[in-house]
């Protein structure tokens, strides 16, 4: 067997294992959009490959170097295809390892096993609208009512891991800031369940991209001292720990606020 013919099937061999871990990867998160499964299927696909997707990467990227370079030694002229091939499979190993990094705590962080946070721990804002949505979702709208925890103890860890998440405060007019919530709501991506100016309340629903977790948003705005207070929670229909989800939705909603 000669030299080239070997220097190819190395290079798809590191092809195949790249798509290999990449196809389980998008499988994954695929099989709960189509609903074959449950997301903690999902979830126990991508943790059976992930702790080896980044050194299949980085494999295939050196053996597409070195085979790059023994071509140029050897001058031959499929060098680049060589590297093309090997550097195929790196970059979807690079997308099996990127996909649980979006909905993961980023390196070196921790958050509390909560997954509903509220600008008001005291006046709870109530979800209406979307009842009905979660009438099969395992988690409850009761604040800290889950499992294992209590509204106390929810407050409390809230407090601790987002000690900005409070009410906000603008010198606009009611209606004026109720129409840029709106806007808000629409820019962030969210699905527009209800919206009463009337009672100050707008709900939302949050869809994530991978595996489609909703997740309600109920926004509460009220005349207070001459000035309009708005106040926002954001609640996942299903888990236990967001990762911070939560708290970053609302975070980048009053950031376009």
């Amino acid at each position: 067997m000669n030299s080239k013919l070997v220097m190819k099937i190395i290079a798809i061999i590191a092809l195949v294992a790249g798509l290999g871990v990449g196809a389980a990867s998008l499988i994954a998160p695929l099989g709960v959009w189509l609903g074959a499964w449950q997301f903690g299927t999902g979830f126990q696909i991508l943790g059976a490959v992930n702790p080896y997707t980044g050194w299949v990467g980085l494999t295939c990227l050196v053996i597409g170097i070195v085979l790059l370079l023994v071509a140029k030694q050897k001058h031959m002229e499929n060098g680049v295809m060589l590297f093309n091939l090997a550097a195929g499979g790196a970059l979807a190993a690079g997308i099996a390892w990127y996909i649980p990094s979006t909905f993961q705590a980023p390196a070196g962080e921790s958050y509390p096993p909560i997954h509903d946070v509220s600008t008001d721990l005291e006046d709870i804002p109530q979800y209406v609208a979307v009842m009905p949505l979660r009438a099969d979702a395992p988690n409850t709208t009761v604040y800290g009512g889950s499992r294992n925890m209590t509204p106390e103890r929810n407050a409390q860890l809230q407090q601790e891991a987002f000690p900005d998440l409070v009410p906000q405060y603008y010198e606009e007019s009611f209606q004026a800031v109720f129409d840029r919530a709106l806007a808000a709501v629409d820019e962030m991506g969210w699905e527009l369940v209800a919206a009463v100016p009337e009672e100050g309340r707008i709900e939302a629903t949050a869809t994530t991209f991978w595996f489609r977790f909703k997740d309600d948003v109920v926004i509460r705005l009220r005349e207070e001292d001459g000035r309009t207070r708005v106040d926002a929670r954001s609640l996942s229909r299903v888990g236990g720990g967001d990762a911070g989800t939560n708290a970053r939705r609302l975070r980048r909603f009053f950031e376009i606020l």
